[in-house]
């Protein structure tokens, strides 16, 4: 219960600061321009908290979290005073309009930077980006076990989190990559990471399964971390803490060695030997096959973590300077900017399964698990969420600030604005599609939920 309480706050607390952001940039820019804002609102429905300044906004907190508006004096909204309609939105210059709707999107970027910054500057202390096993015919073939992933495409990678952002991106565009590999004798070299194979669908979930390669990770009996609810492993009697030491009589040593077994076994019955504090138990649990893209997956519904404390030496700390992490924050915000909307892109294409795109529930769960680890990951967390509503809200579609700029864009063109009627039909059309896109991201919510 405390940890559903801890994910639910670091989630309030995340789209509560990304929307305030996005409505600042709003708010800002037209107060700056002259126009006069009339709400500043945080939230949709009724008003749990409300407050009129001295300029005569009324600023709100609403009951739904999901959104934000900033309502502006207009003349399509109702009457307007004339000694005040120097102030409305729809008397503004067309660059007045477009610069107060692109701010929104602007924000989001911003504050993308300035989180990142903060990240790289604070370091996150994570394992070296050793490798472990490697898969024959594979992309990672080209690498060693036991060599450690120093950098690439230039760019040092200290911790495995920083070398999924350098070839994720890459995956995407299905471009090759020079990884700096340092072998165990302390020799670096060069070697090209072919990644035009690569099914970017499959790297989405799972970046080293694509790549045929698996982490370094110390070896010894895995801890179990959570027991899924009502699964065939909470029937069976496992507990957090519990260490799996065999399964049918075959040691297990490492977390995926237990995934891997429980996979190539189906639904047979499984005899595991787990440590409970002193003692030693058998418990028998039978997986579940539950359907997936693949084809039906057997599960008993156990997460598990490395059971062994990870040496001194295979950690390291990824951080920046000041001045270079600033540097680093706007190269990221950047390139993460390109790869959100290139993957957008694939998925309107069918290249990557529409599968990929996720809705409130697991942005919650990616929320508490950064909260979690720490604030710098948070800061990261942000960060993303930030950069994908920034290009989500750039998409011409209406209702989005991207639609808005179309209008701008024919207006630009036409030399008169779009007609009140194809704006209201405009509007219907992009409510219908937003509805759509949050239906599905719900369906994959649930569907991972129950996968």
């Amino acid at each position: 219960m405390l940890d559903f309480l801890f994910m639910l706050l670091a989630f309030l607390v995340a789209i509560t600061v990304l929307i305030a952001v996005h409505e600042f940039g709003h708010f800002w820019v037209a107060r700056r321009l002259g126009v006069k804002v009339l709400r500043y609102s945080i939230g949709f429905g009724r008003a749990l908290w409300r407050r009129t300044g001295t300029d005569g906004t009324e600023y709100v907190i609403a009951a739904i979290p999901l959104g934000g508006y900033v309502k502006m004096l207009d003349e399509r909204e109702g009457p307007v005073p004339e000694g005040e309609r120097h102030r409305a939105f729809n008397r503004q210059p067309l660059a007045t309009r477009a610069a107060v709707v692109l701010a929104g999107p602007a924000f989001n970027f911003l504050f993308a930077i300035v989180a990142y910054w903060l990240w790289f500057i604070l370091g996150v202390t994570g394992m070296k980006p050793v490798v472990g096993e490697v898969a024959p015919g594979t992309p990672a073939s080209v690498l060693e076990p036991g060599s450690e992933i120093v950098a690439v495409a230039g760019e040092p990678t200290p911790i495995w989190p920083a070398v999924v952002q350098a070839v994720l991106p890459a995956v995407v565009s299905g471009r090759s990559l020079t990884v700096t590999v340092r072998d165990s004798a302390g020799q670096t070299r060069d070697v090209v990471l072919d990644l035009s194979t690569v099914d970017p669908d499959a790297a989405t979930g799972n970046l080293f399964k694509a790549l045929g390669l698996t982490p370094w990770r110390p070896k010894g009996p895995p801890q179990v971390v959570q027991v899924v609810p009502g699964s065939p492993a909470q029937r069976a009697g496992f507990q957090v803490g519990d260490r799996i030491l065999a399964v049918n009589g075959t040691a297990i040593e490492a977390p995926g060695e237990l995934v891997d077994y429980v996979r190539s076994h189906g639904d047979t019955r499984l005899m595991i030997e787990v440590r409970r504090g002193g003692e030693t138990l058998t418990l028998a649990v039978r997986p579940e096959l539950r359907e997936t893209p693949e084809g039906p997956v057997p599960r008993i519904g156990l997460a598990t973590a490395p059971g062994t404390e990870i040496p001194e030496e295979m950690l390291a700390t990824y951080r920046y300077s000041l001045w270079a992490g600033a540097r680093k924050a706007l190269t990221q915000t950047w390139d993460n900017s390109v790869f959100v909307l290139k993957v957008l892109g694939k998925i309107v294409t069918g290249t990557v399964s529409a599968r990929n795109l996720s809705g409130p529930i697991s942005i919650a769960q990616y929320a508490g698990q950064s909260a979690s680890a720490g604030l710098a990951w948070y800061l990261n967390f942000l960060a993303i969420v930030s950069i994908s509503l920034g290009v989500i809200n750039l998409l011409p579609i209406p209702v989005l600030d991207g639609g808005h700029l179309f209008y701008y864009a024919i207006e630009l063109v036409r030399g008169r604005p779009v007609s009140e009627a194809f704006e209201a039909v405009a509007q219907r059309v992009g409510i219908l599609i937003i509805a759509l896109l949050m239906g599905l991201a719900f369906y994959n919510d649930i569907a991972r939920l129950l996968g």
